[in-house]
C-alpha cells in the first residue's frame, strides 16, 4: 500500500508534469550548488550551459579554462560574481586534492560528510545531504527552508524556528516511520517537495486555493478555518 508520501508525490507529479533533478556528478552538483545561491533556475540553467559550452563542468575543463570565460559565464548566474569564482576556484583545488571525492560520498554517512569538508558550501542540511543522495547515491533526505516548509505544513515532524537542525531531525524521523528507506523514494520526496515550497507552498502568501495537496494539509485547513 502506498505510503502518503508516495500519494503526495503522484500528486505532485501529475500537478507539475516531470522536474528536473539536481545533477547526478559529483562536481557537475557541487558547480550547480555555487550558482544556485542568490540566483533563479532560469538564470543558474543558463550559467551551468555557459560553462558546459567552454567544457568547464569537469574538474579539469574547470581548472583549464581561460579565467575571463568562467567568470563571463558565472555572471549569468546573477551577483556576487567574484564570491561564485571564488568558491569554485576553491572547490577545483579541493577535487584536486582528493581525486576519490565522487567515491568517498559513498562511504558511511559521516565519513562522506568528512571528505566534503573544506568544499564550499557542502557541509549544511542541505547542500551536503544532496551531495550524498544524488551523486552519492545513499538514502539521505536533504533539509532546507522549502523542503522542511512543505512537510512540517503536511504533518511530518515540528518546525522549530530558532533552531533549524532540530525540524530536520524531526521531519527525517517523521518522514522515515511511513515512507520507503530507498535512494529512489527519497529522491523523488526531495524533487517535488523542494519545488513545491518555491512554487505554491511559499512563506508568505501560499497559494493554498491552488495546491493539489490541499485536502490532506493541516495547515491548509488550519487557515481555511481562522
Amino acid at each position: 500500500m502506498a505510503s502518503r508520501a508516495d500519494r503526495f508525490v503522484a500528486k505532485l507529479k501529475k500537478f507539475y508534469g516531470t522536474l528536473p533533478a539536481p545533477p547526478s556528478d559529483a562536481f557537475t552538483l557541487f558547480v550547480w550548488e555555487i550558482l544556485s545561491n542568490h540566483s533563479s533556475d532560469k538564470k543558474r540553467s543558463a550559467a551551468m550551459a555557459a560553462l558546459k559550452k567552454h567544457g568547464a563542468l569537469t574538474v579539469d575543463g574547470m581548472w583549464n579554462c581561460p579565467p575571463r570565460k568562467i567568470e563571463e559565464s558565472v555572471a549569468l548566474a546573477g551577483p556576487y560574481v567574484a564570491q561564485r569564482v571564488q568558491a569554485l576556484k576553491k572547490g577545483v583545488e579541493a577535487f584536486r586534492r582528493n581525486p576519490e571525492l565522487s567515491s568517498d560520498i559513498r562511504r558511511p554517512h559521516r565519513e562522506a560528510m568528512r571528505a566534503l569538508k573544506g568544499i564550499p558550501l557542502m557541509g549544511g542540511e542541505g547542500s551536503g545531504y544532496r551531495m550524498l543522495l544524488f551523486p552519492g547515491g545513499q538514502a539521505v533526505l536533504p533539509m532546507d527552508a522549502r523542503f522542511a516548509r512543505v512537510a512540517t505544513r503536511l504533518g511530518y515532524g515540528q518546525r522549530d524556528d530558532v533552531n533549524f537542525a532540530k525540524t530536520a531531525k524531526s521531519v527525517r524521523l517523521a518522514i522515515a516511520r511511513e515512507t520507503r528507506d530507498s535512494v529512489g523514494a527519497y529522491r523523488e520526496l526531495y524533487i517535488h517537495f523542494e519545488h513545491h515550497g518555491g512554487a505554491i507552498c511559499t512563506e508568505s502568501d501560499p497559494k493554498c486555493d491552488e495546491c493539489p495537496l490541499v485536502k490532506d494539509c493541516p495547515f491548509a485547513q488550519s487557515q481555511h478555518l481562522r
